[in-house]
Parts: structure tokens; sequence; C-alpha cells
């Protein structure tokens, strides 16, 4: 694949790094707007991931999730309505 058909992202946290290549027309056509960067749209995809996992973890696990489940789940969907202005049930119309 030639290189201008793929971006490569870098993600950072203290001393640790990992990048990511990803079809430059895939992140274009994931891409809300046209002024939406590469690391936005993967930005925003990372936290609908992540909100998904944590999600699971706590509802859809037999039993009462642990607190540190519920904890990091309260947190993760409080950081992701800072993000995108609207609760993790109004953009998946899946709530509990």
């Amino acid at each position: 694949m030639a290189e201008s058909e793929t971006v490569t992202l870098t993600i950072e946290a203290g001393d640790a790094t990992d990048e990511l290549e990803v079809p430059t027309a895939l992140v274009g056509m994931l891409a809300e707007s046209d002024d939406e960067s590469p690391p936005e749209v993967v930005g925003d995809i990372a936290m609908f991931g992540l909100a998904q996992r944590i999600h699971s973890a706590a509802h859809h696990s037999e039993g009462e999730p642990a607190e540190e489940i519920a904890d990091t789940e309260e947190l993760t969907l409080e950081l992701f309505e800072e993000r995108f202005g609207r609760t993790f049930a109004e953009l998946t119309g899946h709530s509990h």
C-alpha cells in the first residue's frame, strides 16, 4: 500500500508510545466533517470503544460488577459526555 493511502498516528502516555497505521480513506469516511483531523477521528472512535468495553463489563457480565469497574464506568461515561456533549445512552440508543 502506498504511503499516501495510509496515515500513521502515535499514541503517547508518559514514556510509552504506540503507532497505529490506518487507511486514509477510512479515516475520511468516519470523519463527521471535512475539517476533523485524523487524530480527532481516531480519538472519537477510541472513546466510543472504551465506553462500550467498560459498559459491557459493568452491565453485561454475570453478577454485580466490582466497585472498581462501576467507578471506572462512571468516570468513563462522564468523560464521554464531556467529549461529545451527549451521553453514551443518547448516542448509542442503549441505556440501563
